[in-house]
Parts: structure tokens; C-alpha cells; sequence
């Protein structure tokens, strides 16, 4: 092993990317690995399970995986507060000290932007967030009759199909509860379609929702709440009024990442192939990146894999991984306990493209297993 296993590696951000990554690089270099893991949180929380939450599934409490548990050879995991990066000389100033760097990971997702849509944080609900999950857990079930308007405010957006996920459960939830037909439900997307790169997906949704009497509408992000009217205000200037609205706020890069200059539009420009940024020795991917896929866990997942063997390389000697492939799995929950899955291929040919799994019990039983073993690998359960 070459002198440099020992440069010093920080990563920001211990979600799906910060977490893959430090496992590959501990199972590979072991204890001459140095590598320090920061994130303000003291859990871990998959995207879906917000979903289970809100809907009264699981407990919050049951949906998290306490950092505390990840003990791993060379890695050193950290809760701090990141009050600045300077990405030239590598070095992350948090709320207990500084911490400098030989590599740089920037992976700390993306942040939602409420004062981007007026009347969103008075007026809304936002069901992204832990805590929007856990406050709508005692709001859904008040709601028993009126128009429940689902809506995003802007895109891109994590998880695209979480938002379909949350009209087909709401529909559940009304008929389970025996309210539905005295509710409706409006689903606006700004997407053209609810998975734009696989059509078949799309129609599979579409389907769903028309046999489930989902008004849905394609292509109108909304642009802002009236909270004195219960007026949800879409960008062509139409207005759906609601008696219950869940709302996925725009989204950007956290404020300390938009503080260091890095960004453009938002998010941190890489190239698609390494995920190096324009800074040496400084890596970003996952939802905080500008890649050219879509922002969700699984896909944070992949780039860790090959930036884990890019560091890999250089540290300890081996081949070099080849390009960012861009692939990944999305689950879909589309209601009555069953799962579909899209595979979708990003980058690795001449066009984006999708291809839809119907759903299906054994789906439904794989998502549950995607699940568990990442919570085996990252955390020992």
C-alpha cells in the first residue's frame, strides 16, 4: 500500500452517499484508512420511509438508524454543524472545530427552499422532511371530506415518483377510512409525465390515477399559497382551492454549500464521468451535484461506488473504475401493498431510457430487502 493510504479523507453528509462510500473505503483499506464522516444529524432516515410515517405505517422513532451504531475501521463519523467549507485548501470549519483535508466528499443532499414559494411554510404542508412526515402523521387522519391538492413547487426534486407515491397512498387512506367520495384528490407535477424517462412508467401511473379518480395535472408547478383563501396558485396563474395541501418545496444545495461559490443554479457543477468538481482534490455527488441523473438515494449509492474506486486507485493502488454509469432502481409504491420498479439508465448510452417492472409482490418484498441490507452494511443490523 502506497505512503498516501494515509492521506486524510472528510466527507460531508452521511446519507446514501456519504455512508456507501465510507463502508467500500474501510472494507477496502481497513484500519489505514483515515477518514472522517461529519453530519449534523444523529440518524439516518430512508426517503420511503417519510411515506410510511405520514400515512401512519411506522413510527418515526422505528424509521431511524442512529449514526451512533456505525463503527467501521478507519472511519471516524462526527456530529457537527458545517459552518464553512473552503473547498481551495480542503478545509471544513464546523461548530466544534476545523478539520483539514487531503480529499474532499461533498455530499450533503439538498436543502428545500420554503421562502422560495409565498405562503408555503404558513399555508402548506410540505411532506419532504422528517418533520413534515411526522406533523402530517396527525393531520391525514382529520381529513375525512373537501380537495386534498398534492403539489411541487419546482424541479429537480428528490425521489421524482415520490409524489405520485403520495397521491396512490392518500387514495388508500381515504378509501381504508371509508371518506374517499367525499374527497377529491389534484395531483399538479411540473414534469411532463410522472416519469419522464420511461413512458411505459408514466402510463402505468397515469393509468393508476384515472382508474383512482386522481385529477392529475402535467407540466404546472405551483407557485404559491394563499393561506387566508386555501388557494394553492399554480405558475400559468390558476388557482385550486384546498382543504388539505401537501407540497414538495423547491429545492437547492444547503446555504453553507451556496456560501463557498461553488454552485451554479443551485447545485454544485461536476463532471458526469469522475464527479470531480472544479477544485483538486474536492469530489461532490448525490443530490447536492448537478450530474445528469435523477436526485435520489440510489443514485448517490452508484456515485459513491465510483468514487470509492477512484480513491481506491490513487491510495492503494488499482484500476481505474471508468465512467459514472448513471444507472439506478427506483421503487414505486402504487397502492394495495404493491410495488413496481423502474431501472433507468442515464448516462451510459445515446439516451436516457426506462424500463418499468410492473408492480408485484415479489417488487414489494425486494424493496423491503433493499432496505434491510443497506441498513446491514451501513449500520451491522
Amino acid at each position: 500500500m502506497s505512503s498516501r493510504s494515509r492521506s486524510r479523507i472528510v466527507v460531508l453528509g452521511a446519507g446514501f452517499g456519504g455512508l456507501e462510500l465510507s463502508t467500500i473505503l474501510s472494507d477496502a483499506l481497513g484500519d489505514e484508512l483515515d477518514l472522517t464522516l461529519i453530519d449534523e444529524t444523529d440518524s439516518f432516515v430512508f426517503g420511503f420511509s417519510k411515506l410510511d410515517v405520514m400515512f401512519g405505517r411506522k413510527q418515526p422513532e422505528a424509521v431511524r438508524l442512529p449514526y451512533s451504531e456505525v463503527a467501521k475501521p478507519g472511519v471516524r463519523l462526527l456530529k457537527e454543524r458545517i459552518t464553512e467549507i473552503d473547498p481551495e485548501a480542503r478545509r471544513v470549519t464546523t461548530d466544534e472545530g476545523v478539520h483539514e483535508a487531503d480529499v474532499l466528499v461533498i455530499a450533503l443532499g439538498a436543502d428545500y427552499d420554503m421562502d422560495a414559494t409565498p405562503g408555503l411554510a404558513e399555508g402548506g404542508n410540505e411532506f419532504y422532511s422528517e418533520a413534515g412526515a411526522e406533523r402530517l402523521a396527525g393531520i391525514i387522519p382529520g381529513f375525512s371530506e373537501g380537495h386534498a391538492v398534492i403539489g411541487v413547487a419546482d424541479a429537480p426534486f428528490k425521489c421524482p415518483p415520490a409524489p405520485s407515491e403520495c397521491a396512490l397512498l392518500l387514495h388508500d387512506e381515504l378509501v381504508a377510512r371509508g371518506v374517499r367520495d367525499a374527497c377529491e384528490i389534484t395531483f399538479a407535477l411540473p414534469l411532463p409525465r410522472p416519469v419522464p424517462p420511461s413512458p411505459e412508467t408514466s402510463q402505468a401511473l397515469e393509468r393508476a390515477f384515472a382508474e383512482r379518480d386522481i385529477n392529475f395535472i402535467p407540466g404546472r408547478r405551483f407557485s404559491s399559497i394563499d393561506p387566508a383563501r386555501s388557494v394553492a396558485v399554480l405558475d400559468d396563474g390558476a388557482e385550486l382551492e384546498f382543504d388539505l395541501f401537501l407540497g414538495v418545496p423547491k429545492h437547492r444545495a444547503p446555504d453553507v454549500v451556496i456560501a463557498t461559490g461553488m454552485t451554479e443554479d443551485g447545485y454544485i457543477p461536476v463532471d458526469s464521468a469522475t464527479l470531480r468538481t472544479n477544485y483538486p482534490g474536492v469530489y461532490a455527488f448525490g443530490d447536492v451535484a448537478t450530474v445528469g441523473v435523477p436526485k435520489a438515494g440510489v443514485f448517490s449509492e452508484s456515485a459513491a461506488k465510483i468514487v470509492a474506486q477512484h480513491l481506491i486507485a490513487e491510495l492503494a493502488g488499482g484500476d481505474d473504475p471508468g465512467p459514472y454509469p448513471g444507472r439506478g432502481s427506483c421503487y414505486i409504491e402504487f397502492g394495495g401493498g404493491l410495488v413496481g420498479r423502474v431501472d433507468i439508465d442515464f448516462l451510459s448510452g445515446p439516451e436516457k431510457t426506462g424500463t418499468f417492472n410492473a408492480p408485484s409482490e415479489a417488487i414489494t418484498a425486494e424493496k423491503q430487502r433493499f432496505g434491510s441490507t443497506r441498513a446491514a452494511r451501513w449500520f451491522g443490523r
